[in-house]
């Protein structure tokens, strides 16, 4: 098995180049097509996400894969781009580097934000894309499997997605999750509806909210963001009368000075009963006053006191790596060794039935002329088997070098060598 990668991603290459080198769901298509079009004997996948756009090829004969250049000028010819302006930020990986990286990328170790779980159905979509259009086989389908594989023994053997790193989803998933048994009963405030505000509502959603209120100076924002995760929208006038009816309350406007001084917060708690609130204010500058921390009953929360969470979150994952990555290269010497025992294997048969052929037409001939001159059937025997000594003689040293050599980086070339010398077709 024979492999070709490239790609880019926000790792090397700038945000204007990824835009103008990503690839709408339809145009993957189009271009797996014509893509197969060019190379119908290999196999090919596109991933393309926000952050990276990678092109996958494997073909199971080295002469038919396309190189990573090739498939680097497809890539920036398809978005009618010359290639020399972007090969810099390029990145170009073959076999063992070529799966390696797929392994990181489906566990999420190459993403810009490590761990997040979003990459490993993204990567799933992008071969599912494939294998309907049938540039995906069986050379794909052992590498796509054995990266879910990988992702899921890194998510369940490491605490790297267990640790969330950013100020939404520690909000949530760890401050607010620890306050509350539940959110399904909860009622709940969003007050700003920009980039946090959304990130912050997946994540309250994902955690089961059910009753959420959004407001938003700019009404016709907030309201498409109700739509978008089926909440309610509020004008920014009735403020007050939401926040009295809160069990959790998340800031985060872009306001200059805050926007619920103490008095004001105080006259809110007066009309309500004597439940307690959270309140995770996520604004810089501070969306409510610090006082109002002094309250009975509630308990608030402050962007710099969630970056401690993360900043200590990182930490941990950051400690977990080493560990992820074992994982990452257990996998691949299982994949590459099971992949070498695949390809060994078949090459072997051949041989073996190429030998018996010749040696069952050779000794039939040789046994006819002999017949002739009076041979028995026990001389016919030991001529046969000293036939087939004479076979797996020849044989066994080539063939003992080739299982030697299994774990190293010349067996492939060393099969390829096998290959050509007999002539042996795939």
């Amino acid at each position: 098995m024979h492999w070709s990668m490239v790609g880019v991603s926000h790792h090397r290459t700038p945000l204007e180049i990824r835009e103008k080198l990503a690839f709408s769901k339809a145009q993957v298509s189009d271009a797996l097509q014509r893509l197969g079009q060019q190379f119908p004997e290999a196999e090919t996948v596109l991933l393309s996400t926000c952050n990276r756009v990678e092109l996958y090829a494997a073909a199971s004969d080295r002469v038919k894969l396309p190189q990573p250049e090739q498939l680097g000028n497809f890539i920036a010819d398809f978005h009618h781009t010359d290639f020399v302006h972007v090969s810099d930020q390029i990145t170009q990986l073959q076999n063992e580097l070529a799966v390696r990286h797929l392994f990181m990328v489906a566990s999420s170790l190459d993403s810009m934000i490590v761990g997040e779980a979003q990459i490993l159905s993204q990567v799933k979509e992008a071969y599912e894309l494939a294998c309907s259009g049938d540039t995906a086989a069986s050379l794909m389908h052992r590498a796509f499997q054995r990266a879910t594989v990988v992702a899921r023994r890194v998510a369940n053997e490491t605490e790297i997605h267990r640790r969330r790193i950013s100020v939404p989803s520690v909000a949530v998933s760890e401050i607010a999750s620890d306050f509350f048994e539940r959110f399904d009963d909860k009622q709940i405030l969003l007050i700003g509806a920009g980039e946090m505000g959304t990130e912050t509502l997946r994540y309250l959603i994902d955690a089961g909210a059910k009753s959420i209120q959004i407001l938003n100076r700019n009404a016709e924002r907030s309201a498409e963001l109700a739509q978008q995760f089926n909440a309610m929208s509020r004008p920014w006038s009735e403020l007050d009368a939401s926040m009295a009816q809160s069990d959790l309350i998340i800031s985060t406007t872009s306001a200059s000075q805050p926007i619920v001084s103490l008095e004001q917060f105080r006259a809110c708690r007066a009309k309500r009963s004597a439940r307690a609130v959270l309140i995770l204010d996520l604004a810089v500058p501070r969306d409510f006053d610090s006082a109002i921390a002094e309250l009975s009953d509630v308990y608030l929360f402050t962007v710099d006191d969630l970056q401690q969470v993360c900043d200590k979150n990182l930490q941990a994952r950051q400690q977990e790596w080493p560990r992820a990555e074992r994982i990452v290269d257990q996998e691949l010497q299982k994949f590459l060794s099971e992949s070498v025992h695949r390809n060994s294997g078949v090459t072997i048969r051949k041989l073996r039935e190429q030998a018996e052929l010749v040696k069952g037409q050779e000794l039939e001939r040789l046994v006819s002329k002999l017949k002739a001159r009076g041979l028995d059937s026990q001389a016919e025997k030991e001529l046969s088997i000293a036939f087939d000594r004479l076979v797996n003689k020849l044989l066994h040293p080539p063939l003992q070098t080739l299982r030697e050599h299994a774990d190293s980086n010349h067996h492939a070339s060393m099969l390829d060598a096998l290959r050509r010398l007999f002539r042996i077709s795939d």
